[in-house]
């Protein structure tokens, strides 16, 4: 069995300590595990592609956490742990960071994994594919390096308080450079049969009915994993689902693939388990977001009015069925830095019509186009509930339907008025928070930027001192001015904090073990005979 090592990163790579490897010890169920069997789960929407390099929506992440890796993941206290790297260090200055990489590691070709690829990843195909990853390298990033094929070292510009945080999956996808070297990455034929380092390898998608995947035999970890095959199931709609679940079809449900009722049914069912966890390092948050682009919504008085017309208790409560809570501003309660003593927008009609005569628009000149969030029948009622609030506002409403696919091209080319979205946190806010309002993410081809088109100089100003702040006070108070900023600007309109619970059958051991959940590779999960 591989010796496991992990670095312990004081004070959340703010002290810029250096840092050293230490034994980590298994965690999760206790009982012998058993190899073999199928485990089947539920995909939905169905994603638009498999490549993480070239799309992180969670479908995709979902089904391609199982074969592709990155160099960490992460503990539900966001504490960093081995992945494709086995030990790293940080410099006492905290500008260089060095990886040491898994011996013996393959990919499903059988090609080897090398420290190359993690630099064609840094360098090349990411610096290409991944807003959030160009902004970080253009930023921070001075030279990644190979000494030689298992060792990586990163060369930063300046300190980057968050940069540790950033190597997990969605955030740092580790691509096969002898596929994707000199080729077009988004057309290139290989996008259609992924290869990764992970435990399963791709076998099939059948589109509208599911994706197979199987062991890979030649798994950098000796003995794992024990399942044979992973089913991802495609069912439209929720309530076929829960059936689906009912009946043994799918023995794991994931958060938001059932209605908020059926979840109360089903986890209190015979022989079946439930959790929350595995969300910590995502802190998932929903928002509207406006296109500033448009006269309308680049009146502030009018978002402040929007906000005002919501009454975002009775979302999470009856449309979500009390999994959430209600959005404080735009940190996740969970998230570092949070400052709860920020301005407040409770649900106030006569203030939202107030603020809308005193912006001296009319709505009525302004018809707008309200883009619902493809993932099944909650969010459609929620884009119902939004679309009748707006209309009592004064707005003249029309809904434009869209399916994942076209939900992702819409926002990734600005063609939105007004949407609904969810980002993750990434456990810290210059890794997952500031990608929204920073004035130089405003890019194309991504749902995960500044898609609202924000631009405001002070906040920039203020995000980049939180970054690249050396302590945690330094941070904090950066942090803390940026969210009052925000708090007054509304560029979005923050409804709130996603809970989602997991759903699954009590013969599954060791689903969920880590800050990062369902997306984890599952190579030490197994099923009880």
């Amino acid at each position: 069995m591989l010796r496991k090592t992990i670095g312990i990163f004081a004070a959340a790579a703010l002290s810029c300590v250096s840092v050293v490897g230490a034994a980590m010890g298994q965690t999760g169920d206790s009982a012998q595990p058993t190899r073999g069997g199928a485990l089947n789960m539920i995909v939905q929407p169905e994603p638009p592609m498999l490549i993480v390099g070239l799309n992180t929506q969670g479908p995709t992440l979902y089904v391609a956490g199982q074969i592709y890796q990155s160099l960490l993941t992460y503990d539900a206290k966001l504490n960093p742990i081995p992945q494709l790297a086995k030990s790293w260090k940080v410099s006492d200055d905290g500008l260089t960071y060095t990886f040491t990489l898994q011996d013996g590691v393959k990919w499903h070709d059988g090609k080897p994994f090398t420290a190359a690829d993690v630099v064609f990843t840094a360098t090349e195909f990411l610096v290409d594919t991944h807003p959030r990853w160009r902004l970080i390298s253009e930023s921070y990033v001075e030279k990644v390096t190979a000494p030689d094929d298992l060792t990586v070292v990163f060369r930063l510009k300046k300190p980057f308080s968050a940069f540790i945080y950033g190597f997990e999956l969605s955030s740092f996808p580790i691509m096969p450079r002898h596929i994707y070297q000199g080729t077009d990455f988004r057309r290139n034929p290989a996008n259609a049969t992924p290869i990764g380092t992970g435990p399963f390898k791709f076998k099939e998608w059948q589109r509208g009915s599911y994706v197979h995947l199987v062991r890979n035999e030649n798994y950098w970890k000796e003995g794992k994993p024990y399942l044979d095959e992973l089913y991802f199931r495609v069912i439209p709609d929720a309530a076929s689902r829960s059936i689906a679940f009912e009946r043994g079809t799918v023995d794991v449900l994931r958060g938001g693939d059932v209605e908020g009722f059926a979840v109360r049914t089903l986890k209190a069912k015979p022989g079946v388990e439930s959790t929350t966890a595995g969300w910590e390092f995502f802190s998932p948050q929903a928002f509207l977001q406006p296109n500033l682009r448009l006269e309308v919504f680049a009146n502030r008085d009018i978002r402040k009015a929007i906000y005002h017309a919501l009454d975002r208790n009775f979302i999470v409560n009856t449309i979500f069925f009390g999994q959430g809570a209600v959005a404080k501003g735009p940190f996740a309660a969970t998230e570092l830095f949070r400052d709860p003593n920020i301005q407040q927008y409770n649900f106030d009609m006569a203030l939202a019509k107030k603020l809308v005569a005193q912006s001296g628009i009319d709505l009525k000149k302004h018809p707008i186009r309200l883009m619902g969030l493809p993932y099944g029948a909650t969010w459609d009622r929620l884009t119902e509930y939004v679309k009748q609030q707006l209309e009592a506002l004064g707005f003249v409403v029309t809904i434009q339907a869209v399916d994942a696919g076209g939900w992702l091209q819409n926002i990734g080319s600005f063609n939105f008025d007004l949407t609904f979205n969810f980002l993750y946190q990434f456990g810290h806010p210059a890794q997952g928070v500031s990608r929204n309002y920073l004035s130089n993410n405003i890019v194309k081809g991504t749902h995960a930027g500044n898609n609202e088109g924000y631009v405001n100089p002070a906040l920039d100003e203020l995000l980049n001192k939180a970054a690249d702040a050396r302590t945690q006070e330094e941070a904090a108070a950066a942090f803390s001015a940026a969210q009052k900023v925000l708090a007054e600007d509304v560029p979005l309109i923050w409804l709130f904090d996603m809970q989602n619970t997991t759903i699954y059958r009590s013969k599954v051991k060791n689903l969920v073990r880590t800050g990062i959940g369902l997306n984890e590779p599952m190579d030490d999960v197994w099923i009880a005979k």
